[in-house]
């Protein structure tokens, strides 16, 4: 199968293009610059030079393939909006591309986009309190001849090379020389290392079904307290619960995720896709990785 795939050389798409690669598939990837198309030569993988504004290369590219995975986000938390605006309509012509054809659209969005404080289960709908429209984006088309699947990622997808939430905790930690957690740090976060989430996006499109929402989860809810407390000792600074002002003050634009409590289950993703967390635990992880290296 020849996979049209956006991020292609992110943390996760990196990933992704290479259990495609090793399964036997063919590759075109989306690069913005001369370094990413370097990446992607160096693998194998054909360049398409552009970005996600691009619509019509999005949309002709998709239609060239026999497949399409997309998961490149603009990750710019100062114009959000901005970043949920050009997501939904690359989705948008890259589905309508794909409109009776058969061939699979895998889409990535978030667990953190369900309901707080309850066991997330494959079931479950977005809540409807986030802006972020990938998943209304992406689902009808599942009615139009296009096998649309979600892929929702847990807030923490760690490994070598993470440059999402908890590096930027690990960051905060070090900047006001204290780890923290917000209240009784019960919150609960799931994870999932970065090469078992790669091996659900194969897994999803050579087994999964149209209107599929798959959930990549090793730890299905780690207290948030838990992994401030590893950072702290990591780092050698103390570990301190915060409300009120203190909480934007030490996480700045990561303050809502950090109150986030969103456990999760993959249940069905495992059954119906034989695929199962086999890489370490975030904890494991942030122990015995590269989180910490100079």
């Amino acid at each position: 199968m020849h996979v049209f795939v956006t991020g292609a050389t992110g943390f996760v798409g990196t990933s992704v293009v290479g259990h495609l690669l090793s399964a036997g598939h063919t590759v075109t990837g989306l690069a913005r610059s001369d370094a990413s198309a370097a990446k992607l030569d160096a693998r194998g993988a054909t360049v398409l030079r552009g970005d996600l504004t691009e619509t019509d290369k999005l949309a002709a590219a998709a239609a060239a393939a026999d497949g399409v995975i997309h998961t490149g986000f603009i990750h710019d938390f100062s114009n959000f909006m901005h970043s949920v605006a050009v997501d939904k309509a690359a989705i948008e012509a890259m589905g309508g591309a794909l409109e009776g054809s058969g061939k699979p659209l895998l889409v990535t969005s978030g667990i953190g986009l369900l309901k707080s404080g309850q066991v997330a289960t494959e079931a479950d709908m977005p809540d409807g309190s986030s802006p972020r429209l990938s998943e209304a984006a992406a689902m009808p088309f599942a009615d139009r001849g296009v096998k649309a699947m979600m892929i929702r990622l847990p807030p923490s997808v760690h490994g070598d090379g993470d440059h999402g939430f908890v590096p930027a905790n690990i960051g905060f930690a070090r900047q006001h020389g204290r780890a923290a957690y917000i209240g009784d740090g019960a919150n609960r976060w799931p994870a999932v290392h970065v090469e078992d989430a790669g091996r659900l996006y194969l897994a999803a499109l050579e087994k999964g079904e149209a209107g599929g929402r798959y959930h990549p989860i090793g730890d299905h809810g780690i207290p948030f307290r838990e992994i401030a407390e590893t950072i702290g000792r990591k780092l050698g600074v103390p570990t301190v619960s915060l409300t009120g002002d203190a909480v934007a003050e030490h996480f700045s634009w990561m303050a809502g995720f950090a109150a986030m409590d969103v456990p999760a289950d993959s249940a069905w993703t495992e059954e119906q896709l034989g695929w199962k967390a086999t890489g370490p635990g975030l904890i494991q992880d942030l122990e015995d990785g590269t989180y910490f290296e100079a």
